[in-house]
């Protein structure tokens, strides 16, 4: 029985600094282990987060470019707008005064003559 005993002995004291998936190390070697860890990881998050300041920097600037250009847009919409309601308001006088039938046969050989010069030179 003694010798089972000290089998027993042997083998716990053999196996005493081995824990689950490794040796159990000295607290200011792990300590020293941990502090390195949390230096790289702590470098990886610096990294991430410079690289989603970049990001976030090209998006503003992004955003900050398509707002004057749908500004500019609308711009030219509002001027187009004025333009064509004038020319309409034109067109409705035009239409209305007694000389509507020649001022129609006017513009239709406008048209006329624009569509033969562009299939010519198409």
């Amino acid at each position: 029985m003694n010798a089972r005993r000290d089998f027993r002995g042997n083998k716990v004291a053999l196996f005493d600094g081995i824990e689950e998936g490794g040796i159990r190390s000295s607290a200011s070697y792990s300590h020293e282990i941990d502090e390195h860890d949390n230096e790289r990881a702590v470098d990886g998050l610096q990294d991430r987060v410079n690289l989603l300041k970049r990001l976030s920097g090209d998006i503003h600037e992004e955003v900050e470019t398509h707002n004057h250009m749908l500004d500019r847009m609308g711009n030219d919409m509002d001027s187009s707008r004025g333009v064509l309601s004038g020319t309409m308001d034109k067109f409705k006088m035009v239409f209305e005064t007694k000389s509507s039938q020649r001022m129609f046969t006017l513009v239709a050989s406008f048209v006329v003559i624009f569509l033969v010069i562009y299939y010519l030179t198409r």
